[in-house]
């Protein structure tokens, strides 16, 4: 069986989160889909097979099963792309019925998600102190007018708004630590953001639930975050854009467009790359 690999949100051709693409007639059981999640190594590999007219799909990461990946969907509308032809494919996850728009053209490659529905909530006092002693910073590095919260767009996550670009560039934290926090708080990631201007941001995602200290592009988490700025009423004016993987030496660009609408889908897109063709 041929796992494609492919780099999804790459920006100028270069950088981008990698991600694993099986598609096939069908699954092979949950085992062997953790096994070739780990043998690939990457953050997550989606595996897709028909359905109906949908494809069903189910995303693991090396450590274990996520209901949503948002840069392993955009890998998966570029690889459908690849293989059926330009359109939009309708998805079944786990929890969720989405859909991903895939293109080729004269050698690029592009594709558009349409996240679940997105949610947020209020951060606890406790949590809040919990995750600034995790990445050792203090409510003085905080952007006051993004609270801290809860935000979820497929998958839950935890938000929090650094007040300057020199803060976001120190995180670091114990991954052992994270995990334990993630998986007790049931969270996918946590995305720490800095506010360039009202519609850039530049954000980072440890993703230690999953085994991995930093994603370069989190396409789930983008569009949690971009819910949740709809929510607080932030001035995005329909969209924004998320430069994410800069302080990993993978540069990323994510755009997510916001309807007016509360709690509705948010259209996460990007371009994607292809790493190597395939692997045993």
């Amino acid at each position: 069986m041929n796992i494609l690999r492919i780099a999804a949100f790459a920006d100028t051709g270069l950088g981008g989160n990698p991600a694993g693409v099986m598609i096939a007639d069908s699954h092979p059981d949950d085992a062997e889909m953790r096994r070739l999640a780990a043998e690939v190594g990457y953050s997550e590999t989606a595996f897709a097979m028909p359905e109906g007219d949908a494809w069903r799909v189910r995303y693991f990461s090396p450590e274990s099963e996520v209901p949503f990946c948002g840069h392993a969907t955009i890998a998966l509308g570029a690889a459908l792309a690849l293989k059926h032809g330009n359109g939009m494919f309708k998805l079944q996850l786990n929890q969720a019925d989405i859909t991903v728009e895939g293109e080729h053209n004269a050698g690029s490659l592009y594709a558009a998600l349409q996240s679940p529905p997105t949610y947020s909530a209020a951060m606890s006092d406790a949590l809040l102190t919990e995750v600034l002693a995790l990445f050792g910073y203090r409510e003085s590095d905080l952007n006051a007018e993004v609270p801290p919260a809860r935000v979820h767009g497929g998958a839950d996550h935890l938000a929090l708004c650094l007040n300057s670009r020199a803060a976001l560039s120190a995180m670091q934290y114990d991954l052992d630590a994270g995990r334990e926090l993630m998986n007790r708080e049931g969270l996918i990631t946590i995305l720490l953001a800095y506010a360039e201007t009202p519609r850039l941001f530049h954000t980072r995602n440890p993703f230690a639930s999953g085994g991995v200290y930093e994603d370069p592009a989190t396409g789930a988490a983008t569009a949690a975050f971009a819910g949740y700025l709809r929510d607080i009423e932030w001035p995005h004016q329909g969209s924004i854009e998320i430069i994410q993987g800069e302080d990993m030496g993978m540069r990323s660009r994510l755009r997510a467009e916001i309807t007016d609408e509360p709690g509705s889908s948010i259209r996460v897109s990007g371009s994607a790359r292809i790493m190597e063709d395939s692997c045993a």
